[in-house]
């Protein structure tokens, strides 16, 4: 497909669908990464699935922790499910086109759910501080209503959150060029395809992201600066590994996905290449929901064995 832009013409319909590039390449290429991802959504729904039903019939997980964990695992199929079978569409398809308003629903789910799992995770890193820093009264504290209450605010929260952004966007006048240098119908890329400057809409964008990360990203480092002061209080250093291990699976996590976000962040002021960009993405929106079974099922003895059960006795080593 030869895609051929001119800067210099002046285009006055109002764009009525988007062209997402995606991953350049030739035939052979498109159809590798079109089984490539397509393994890599097979596996994240399978991994992450098992982890909702395993918190879901396991009565030794009905606690806030895993509760928490089997809500963040669903949020990651979500999340995955936004961008992933659009893209794998487009693989094998020659004009790779997708709707305005298919588009916008996209961008907002997209961002949503990214929204929501800020959220959670800053959620989750309240959860250890309070189980470790105060464990004699987290039953008292993270009850079950509390814990649903949170929950609630999670998903809740990121759905409202970036309903402003995507309206604001939505409105600009879209009357020059329709081709997305991206896989997703991602923020940046679509305020570059805006026929005026938008100042006031790109500052409000700016605004929202940098608030939901640096938001639940300083209530995260807060939490853990408190947990690690309190584990190296802990005289001995089997109590010191037990506190670490039930904090080390969510930290990698943090580490994977805001690691990735503020990748991102950098490249869109920096002007790093948009084939890096679409890399960068890919670690927090594809890479960290794959992994994420993996990592909290692989240092967590509990669900290790409630995985177990949901696999028929498969042995986890």
């Amino acid at each position: 497909m030869n895609l051929v832009l001119e800067p210099n013409r002046t285009i006055t319909h109002t764009v009525t669908v988007f062209v997402l590039l995606g991953f350049s390449g030739h035939r052979e290429v498109q159809n590798l990464l079109f089984f490539l991802f397509l393994m890599v959504y097979i596996l994240t729904l399978l991994g992450n699935g098992t982890i909702v039903c395993a918190v879901r019939w396991d009565e030794q997980l009905h606690t806030p922790m895993y509760i928490l964990l089997g809500n963040f695992a669903f949020l990651e199929i979500c999340y995955v499910s936004s961008t992933v079978p659009n893209m794998l569409a487009n693989f094998l398809s020659e004009s790779k086109t997708i709707t305005f308003t298919g588009c916008f629903f996209q961008l907002y789910f997209f961002y949503s759910f990214g929204s929501a799992e800020c959220l959670f995770l800053s959620v989750m890193a309240y959860d250890r501080y309070l189980a470790i820093c105060h464990p004699l009264h987290y039953p008292t504290i993270m009850t079950g209503w509390f814990c649903a209450t949170l929950i609630s605010a999670c998903w809740v929260g990121g759905f409202l959150y970036y309903l402003v952004p995507t309206i604001l966007i939505s409105q600009l006048p879209f009357c020059g060029p329709n081709i997305i240098d991206h896989f997703a119908c991602e923020q940046g890329p679509l305020l570059a395809l805006v026929y005026v400057p938008a100042p006031v809409t790109e500052s409000t964008c700016y605004t929202f992201n940098s608030m939901i990360i640096l938001g639940s990203l300083f209530p995260i480092i807060g939490s853990y600066t408190l947990v690690l002061r309190a584990v190296f209080r802990i005289p001995s250093g089997a109590g010191q590994q037990k506190a670490f291990s039930t904090c080390g699976s969510h930290l990698v996590v943090v580490s994977l996905f805001y690691g990735s976000l503020v990748v991102t962040f950098l490249c869109s002021t920096s002007g790093n290449p948009a084939e890096m960009k679409k890399i960068v993405t890919l670690g927090y929106s594809v890479v960290t929901p794959l992994l994420n079974p993996l990592i909290y099922s692989l240092r967590n003895k509990d669900m290790k064995n409630a995985l177990r059960k949901v696999l028929g006795g498969l042995k986890i080593s």
